[in-house]
C-alpha cells in the first residue's frame, strides 16, 4: 500500500491517499466521489469497445483501501453508479454481499440514476443533496452547500492540476483541491476525464503522481 498525507483539517484528521480517496480518522470513513461504476458497461452497450478490466481494477483498489484503512462507513460524494443497470452493476452487487458491515452513503449525483429498489437491495443509503457530519458537508455539487457555513466536501468535476514542463510541454494530473471553504476530491474511477482548476495561492492542492501524494 502506497503512504497516504497526513492533513489536518478544523482539527480533524484526513489521510489523503493516492488511491483516490480519503480516509476520515475520527469517523473512522472513506471519503471519495465519482466512482461511475457501470460506465464501461455503458459505453460496451453503445458498441464502444471499452475493456471491463478497468472497472473490475476500481473494483479491486476500493477493495483494497476498505481492507487496509477498515472504515466502518463510506461516505460517496455523488456519481457511485454512471447510468442504467447493465452486468457491471449485477457484479457490483455481489461484491456488495462481500462488504455487508460496510456502511455506504450516497449523497446523490446527476448519474446515480437507478431505481430506489435497486439501491435497497445494495443496502445504500441515499441522501439526495447534502449531509451534514459535524461540522463538514458532504454534497456532488458544492453549490448545494453554498449556505450551510460548513467546509464542504465534494466531487463532480474531476480536478487536475496542469504541470509545465522543460520545452513547453505540460500535462495534467488528478488532484485533491482544498479551498479556504471546500474541497474537490479527484474522480475514484481511471475512467474519467479532467477539469483543470485555478487555485489561489493560499490553496491545497495535493496532485497525485505514480502513486504517491505530491503537495504542489
Amino acid at each position: 500500500m502506497f503512504p497516504s498525507y497526513k492533513f489536518i483539517l478544523n482539527e480533524q484528521t484526513l489521510w489523503l491517499s493516492p488511491a483516490r480517496c480519503i480516509f476520515w480518522e475520527e469517523e473512522n470513513a472513506l471519503i471519495l466521489s465519482d466512482l461511475h461504476f457501470g460506465k464501461t458497461g455503458h459505453f460496451r452497450k453503445e458498441g464502444i469497445g471499452v475493456p471491463q478490466n478497468i472497472y473490475k481494477e476500481d473494483l479491486q483498489r476500493l477493495f483494497a483501501q476498505i481492507q487496509f484503512f477498515k472504515p466502518q462507513t463510506l461516505f460517496i460524494v455523488g456519481d457511485m453508479f454512471h447510468s442504467k443497470a447493465n452486468k457491471e452493476i449485477d457484479f457490483f452487487l455481489k461484491w456488495r454481499n462481500d462488504i455487508a458491515f460496510l456502511k455506504i452513503i450516497l449523497i446523490k449525483g446527476n448519474h446515480d440514476i437507478l431505481s430506489d429498489k435497486f439501491y435497497e437491495e445494495a443496502n445504500i443509503q441515499v441522501v439526495q443533496k447534502k449531509l451534514s457530519v459535524k461540522n463538514f458537508c458532504f454534497t456532488h455539487d458544492i453549490s448545494s452547500c453554498e449556505n450551510e457555513g460548513l467546509f464542504t466536501f465534494s466531487g463532480h468535476i474531476h480536478p487536475g492540476i496542469k504541470i509545465n514542463g522543460n520545452g513547453k510541454q505540460s500535462f495534467m494530473l488528478p488532484c485533491f483541491y482544498f479551498s479556504s471553504k471546500y474541497a474537490v476530491l479527484p474522480a475514484f474511477s481511471m475512467f474519467t476525464g479532467l477539469y483543470k482548476i485555478k487555485p489561489n495561492k493560499k490553496d491545497n492542492v495535493f496532485a497525485l503522481v505514480e502513486n504517491r501524494i505530491i503537495k504542489m
